[in-house]
């Protein structure tokens, strides 16, 4: 298994190539608010200052109050001119009635490249295009043997044929746990790092079925749940990822004295240590009682909590 040795030399240097490599020109990168994109855009913007355009596209797919809060965090903490766009209303009506996972996964990977080169259009003299691929990223991208990549909406395609810039990727050839290392010695704060792994479809692949706008605001707030109590229950950082998933069924329940018919959501936890393979946390039955009862309680239109036990391989961490 390759390794970088990630230190002080190797934050400096990655700077100092940077800094040669990209000149005076401008780079334009899609700033997620997730680790890999957002370690990228700070090590970029020590390394070129204001010539980084770092833009966020808001695909209403995201985690509660995410727009919010990325904003927030580079704006006010790293100093950093971000253009935001609010794409959602696009997103949500090119799902509208697609149930298969491709077809969400091409739907929102084309919408995104549209709403992106758009606003990268804007900007004149912009030779650069930014990404925050890291290794297991193309591991899991490649076509080998003719097998189907396990990823096949992710950043390291689509983008840079459309756009016809040159690709920069400062973190292609390391794994999660040294972009982790990297992100702290760049002085990130540590609930930035360390936040769990975010799929870039975002929320689209874990509503199972067709996505609505109102299935989406559900599953924010169970998810939001879920991960305000393992962070309570000092659980988060212990775990490599925790989400939640809306499953498309309903289920027979009671509230409030009369029979409801409602959704099921499931909560899945994962530790692992390169994403190439996965096995299930085991949370406290506590944990887990208290956390389904906040969730069914506060919830409006859930009823049902599971959790999955499944381990990758044979299944993949996301349910799409």
């Amino acid at each position: 298994m390759k390794k970088t040795k990630i230190n002080e030399a190797f934050k400096e240097n990655t700077i100092e190539y940077l800094k040669k490599q990209l000149g005076k020109e401008q780079v334009v990168l899609g700033l997620s608010g997730g680790v890999d994109s957002s370690v990228t855009a700070v090590l970029l913007h020590k390394a070129i200052g204001d010539k980084l355009i770092p833009i966020f596209v808001d695909t209403g797919l995201m985690r509660k109050n995410e727009p919010v809060e990325v904003k927030a965090l580079f704006e006010d903490r790293f100093n950093m001119n971000l253009c935001i766009i609010d794409a959602s209303e696009l997103f949500i009506k090119g799902l509208a009635g697609v149930k298969d996972p491709e077809k969400k996964r091409k739907i929102i990977g084309k919408t995104f490249i549209d709403v992106f080169k758009t606003e990268a259009d804007k900007y004149d003299n912009v030779k650069w295009l930014a990404q925050g691929t890291i290794w297991p990223d193309v591991l899991e991208s490649e076509t080998q043997d003719g097998k189907v990549a396990i990823k096949s909406h992710h950043n390291v395609g689509g983008l840079p044929k459309r756009m016809k810039m040159k690709l920069i990727e400062p973190l292609r050839e390391l794994y999660k746990w040294e972009v982790h290392q990297l992100g702290e010695l760049l002085g990130m704060p540590k609930s930035m790092i360390y936040r769990h792994p975010f799929p870039g479809p975002g929320l689209a692949i874990r509503v199972i079925g067709e996505v609505t706008e109102e299935r989406i605001k559900l599953l924010q707030e169970v998810d939001s749940i879920f991960i305000n109590e393992l962070l309570k229950a000092k659980i988060y950082d212990n775990i490599w990822q925790a989400f939640a998933i809306l499953i498309p069924v309903k289920s027979v329940g009671i509230r409030n004295g009369k029979r409801c018919y409602e959704h099921v959501c499931c909560l899945r936890a994962v530790q692992s240590t390169d994403a190439l393979t996965a096995d299930w946390v085991e949370l406290p039955a506590q944990f887990l009682r208290n956390v389904s009862k906040k969730i069914i309680n506060d919830v409006t239109g859930v009823n049902r909590v599971v959790f999955d036990i499944s381990t990758k391989p044979p299944a993949t961490i996301e349910w799409e």
